[in-house]
């Protein structure tokens, strides 16, 4: 009786999913995937660096990433790492860009479940993302997304920003630092961001806010080195972008470590390989 000949099956037609256990500002190299996928910090804080800029996320958010965008990670703190790749179908009802989504108690369960030390069926995978996916597309975009401007008097804006967040300065005294009017770098923020600079720069404080909250630094220090005058103010500013306070973002946060402590994981990894990862992974056939 002839034997059946079977081919590989190709590349393009395999989903998978990651661990990655990253310690503290440990990055990845700069890569691009094939296919979309969600990354999901469910301990630590991640940021996600692409040639448009940043986004961040801490354990009650997910960030999607479209197939071929090419980025890089970067872990606050000790950092648990999920990573679910998207077969087109599902890929699709996402954004086209990288976002940052709400991460919602039942889509938490079903990516801890799909990436667990437990090996499951390629249905019972299958059907896990389609659970992840309807849960996190009913929330509209979280705005933790901060440009990267270009210009390289901007550039030189966002380094004094940066070195100095305590003590922030005008816009007028920075251009005065750096050689340009206020109204021109006015005009070349909101040209190259899409903000205006106090806009800018609360998205800036935030997520400096998010980095300094996840090491157990308190709520009155954060406000304090991220320039706020007044608690008060900071936790204003934070819960209108984060949609919770300071205050509730740490306890969940350490409600995040805990049941992803008992979920377990599918095994630890660092980085490098090819694909700009290595580490724990399952794979079967798209549905």
């Amino acid at each position: 009786m002839p034997k059946t000949r079977h081919e590989p099956m190709p590349l393009e037609h395999v989903l998978r999913e990651h661990v990655f256990l990253l310690g503290h500002d440990q990055r990845t190299p700069e890569h691009r995937h094939a296919r979309g996928h969600l990354v999901y910090p469910a301990t630590g804080v991640l940021s996600l660096v692409t040639p448009l800029g940043s986004w961040i996320a801490p354990s009650n958010r997910i960030v999607w990433i479209p197939a071929g965008f090419e980025h890089q990670h970067r872990a606050h703190g000790r950092t648990d790492m999920r990573i679910v790749f998207m077969a087109p179908s599902l890929a699709a009802r996402l954004p086209e860009h990288p976002a940052v989504l709400v991460m919602t108690p039942l889509a938490r369960e079903a990516t801890l479940t799909l990436t667990g030390s437990e090996r499951r069926s390629a249905g019972v995978r299958s059907r896990l993302r389609r659970v992840i996916i309807d849960d996190i597309t009913t929330a509209p975009e979280q705005p933790l997304h901060l440009p990267e401007p270009h210009d390289d008097r901007l550039r030189a804006v966002v380094a004094l920003v940066e070195e100095g967040m305590s003590s922030p300065l005008t816009l007028g005294r920075l251009g005065h630092q750096v050689g340009a009017s206020e109204r021109t770098l006015s005009r070349l923020f909101q040209q190259e961001t899409g903000m205006s600079f106090p806009q800018w720069r609360t998205q800036l404080r935030v997520h400096r806010a998010l980095l300094l909250l996840a090491g157990e630094v308190s709520v009155i220090n954060t406000a304090t080195a991220c320039g706020w005058a007044n608690p008060s103010a900071f936790i204003d500013a934070f819960t209108t972008l984060v949609g919770q306070t300071p205050g509730q973002y740490q306890r969940s946060l350490r409600e995040d470590a805990r049941t992803a402590g008992a979920a377990g994981t599918g095994g630890a990894a660092g980085t490098g390989g090819a694909a700009g990862h290595g580490g724990a992974d399952r794979s079967g056939q798209v549905p």
